[in-house]
């Protein structure tokens, strides 16, 4: 009788307990959130390494944006077929060369060519980890274990980045590269010892269904919605260590500890943006973009005081990426109420919008640099193109009242 009990409690604690492969799932999603954002940190150094212009610098964030939003949709659609612990270890592989490629680059035009490879890598890992990392656990624990990967991402943007910005700012960019490839490698043997054979393989992502989904106003609404209100702010933040550094006036030590700072107000903005988002996504939208759009023209004025700019970019922060979990929420009920069954498809899709908001973020922000307006204009450029995002939500939330 007795024996029996603790069989059963045994048992009970085995299907408690979170396999041990979603962890090899998160360490790999530190290790391509912290590739993603650290180059932020790291734009001065490299220009000046590599002899070439800042706003030339900025295409290293702009192209592996690129390279995301090809990956999301497009290549997880071509590898469809291939069994996802093959794909995830191939995926792997493909990152850790990219950052070595990164490291040993003797000219920008090859950093370039690693970046939009890694972001590759990047783009299907995101697509497919989220089906593995649901494949892990019984189905009452799914958006646990999406969410404890996405967590990697997260800590990412915490630690990653302004350990990756100090360690490249006193032991040279490379070695930050070096450092990324190893966290890669880490989390590639953890994913080959842990990671099941036996993954069940969801329905292909085809090429088809993206059409489909592209062709209805409402959901082309929330990607535009996406690349502008989420990627106004990388117009800025793009630029934030030579803003914080040549308008501010901090030492670039110091610049990492505001890193830290802002990538702790990302993370607590995310949950609070989860939390106002559930019932009505666009009426969340509306009330974070206007925020973010404030938060933004007030940074224009308090950039050049060391305390109030801090202050205004720990709000930044907060309200940077609380609108994620709003934008994926509207562009998955827009699916659910147009085209149901196509939820996944949309939500690939705006996983690459993401990545092309920061690449027009990146992009128009190399353009207010190198303009007579100069980097102190990025934050008030940036907010414009967040109020762009908010007209657009308005114009749907009017239409559909979600």
């Amino acid at each position: 009788m007795e024996t029996s009990t603790i069989h059963r409690d045994t048992t009970v604690a085995k299907k408690k307990r979170l396999p041990a492969a979603l962890w090899a799932l998160t360490i790999s999603a530190f290790a391509i959130g912290t590739t993603e954002f650290v180059i932020v940190g790291l734009l001065s150094t490299v220009a000046n390494d590599l002899g070439t212009s800042l706003t030339s610098a900025g295409l290293l964030v702009s192209l592996y944006a690129i390279g995301v939003a090809i990956g999301a949709p497009i290549l997880t659609a071509l590898t469809g077929k291939i069994p996802r612990k093959q794909l995830l270890m191939g995926i792997m592989l493909l990152f850790i060369i990219g950052n070595g490629l990164a490291a040993i680059s003797p000219s920008f035009e090859l950093l370039l060519l690693s970046r939009v490879v890694t972001g590759f890598a990047h783009g299907v890992f995101f697509s497919i980890g989220s089906t593995i990392a649901a494949s892990l656990v019984p189905k009452d624990k799914r958006a646990t274990a999406i969410s404890i990967m996405f967590a990697g991402l997260t800590v990412a943007i915490v630690t990653g980045v302004p350990l990756g910005t100090y360690i490249g700012q006193n032991f040279g960019w490379r070695a930050t590269f070096i450092g990324v490839a190893l966290l890669g490698l880490v989390g590639a043997i953890a994913s080959l010892a842990l990671v099941p054979k036996n993954i069940k393989q969801s329905a292909t992502l085809r090429l088809i269904d993206q059409l489909k989904v592209i062709k209805n106003p409402s959901i082309v609404l929330v990607l535009a919605i996406t690349a502008f209100g989420y990627g106004g702010t990388f117009v800025t933040f793009t630029y934030l260590t030579p803003l914080l550094e040549e308008v501010t006036g901090f030492s670039s030590n110091m610049t990492s500890v505001f890193l830290l700072i802002y990538g702790i107000a990302i993370a607590i903005g995310n949950i609070i943006g989860g939390k106002v988002s559930n019932n009505k996504p666009g009426k969340a939208l509306l009330v974070m973009f206007a925020l973010q759009a404030i938060v933004l023209f007030v940074l224009y004025f308090t950039a050049s005081s060391q305390i109030f700019a801090i202050v205004t970019l720990f709000f930044m922060g907060i309200l940077a990426f609380s609108n994620v979990p709003a934008l994926q929420l509207y562009v998955v009920k827009m699916a659910e109420k147009y085209l149901p069954g196509t939820e996944d498809v949309a939500s690939a899709l705006n996983i690459a919008a993401f990545n092309v908001g920061i690449a027009i973020g990146a992009y128009v922000g190399g353009m207010v640099v190198e303009s007579e307006l100069g980097i102190e204009a990025t934050p008030w450029v940036g907010g414009i193109l967040v109020i762009v995002g908010f007209l657009l939500t308005l114009v749907l939330f009017k239409k559909e009242k979600i």
